[in-house]
This record gives structure tokens, sequence and C-alpha cells, in this order.
């Protein structure tokens, strides 16, 4: 699905129960400003999914946060965001 974002952060969330399965929810925070971790401004919108096993970033440059285990992508164009069996792809568009 598409989307209108500068700027995305990619979380991973506790499980509410611990089980040995693979799957975690994932939460993507979309912004309307680059650089939002440096910021207080708000989510326009936060995505949140279940039992995802994998990420998968394609064709972008990102950061990835030691301190927060966070994946930020800044300047966005474009976003497309789909759900592939237990995976997330994101693909896009930077500036």
């Amino acid at each position: 699905m598409k989307y209108e974002a500068k700027c995305i952060i990619i979380s991973r969330k506790k499980r509410p129960v611990k089980t040995d399965d693979l799957g975690r929810p994932c939460g993507i925070a979309l912004f309307n400003i680059n650089d939002a971790h440096k910021t207080n401004e708000v989510p326009k919108k936060i995505l949140d999914f279940e039992n995802v096993e994998k990420v998968v970033i394609q064709e972008l440059k990102v950061g990835f946060f030691l301190a927060g285990a966070d994946v930020i992508i800044n300047r966005l164009k474009s976003l497309d965001i789909t759900r592939e069996g237990p995976n997330i792809i994101i693909t896009g568009k930077q500036e």
C-alpha cells in the first residue's frame, strides 16, 4: 500500500506473551518531517503489524540507532509498505 511520509521509524515491539515463535509485533511510524527522532514530533500515522518475522527494505538508505534499536528512513519521496506472509516489504524513492 502506498503512503505519504518524509520519514519513517521502524520499531520492534514487545510480545504480549513470550513464545518461541519467530514472529513478533512491529510498528512503523510515519512522519511529515525528516529526522523525526531528533524532535518531539508526533507521528501522523502508526502502522501496527503482528507476527512479523522480517522487515525487508529494498533500494533505500537507512539508519540504525543502537540506543533504541530502531531503523529510520529519511528523505522519502514515495513509500510503499506491503505484507507478504510473515514479512513486511518496504520500497520507495528518496531525494
